[in-house]
């Protein structure tokens, strides 16, 4: 009898929404999260101090501010984050990506960010 609770249980866990796994998964919906990591952390210019923040993260989704992120200098190369998708922008151009907003959650750091994926929207410079 407890076996079979233990895979009724297993069951019910399996058809709730969870980060991917993959470090490589991108979300590709609005509320849709992944587990990822921090790859890259860094000034928004290369080596301009106080020129903002740039993340990269292990799936190759960029985050970059014109601020500098409190949040972001607390962080660590190699830190698991939790990032979800959080807007898309509409009516962009053909071709144009950009403008995509992205949450994240540090897991060791507990810190939070949102950023979008360029620094210009779609349509934009």
């Amino acid at each position: 009898m407890r076996s079979l609770a233990l895979v009724a249980a297993l069951a019910a866990l399996s058809v709730l929404p969870l980060p991917a796994q993959a470090a490589a998964a991108v979300p590709t919906k609005v509320g849709q999260c992944v587990a990822t990591s921090l790859k890259t952390i860094a000034t928004r210019l290369e080596g301009v101090p106080d020129s903002g923040s740039l993340v990269i993260y292990a799936n190759n989704i960029v985050g970059e501010s014109y601020d500098t992120i409190k949040a972001i200098t607390k962080a660590k190369v190699g830190d698991k984050i939790t990032l979800c998708l959080t807007s898309i922008p509409k009516g962009c151009p053909p071709g144009d990506n950009r403008g995509k907003f992205y949450s994240a959650l540090d897991l060791r750091t507990h810190g939070k960010w949102n950023l979008p994926d360029a620094e210009h929207m779609c349509g934009g410079a």
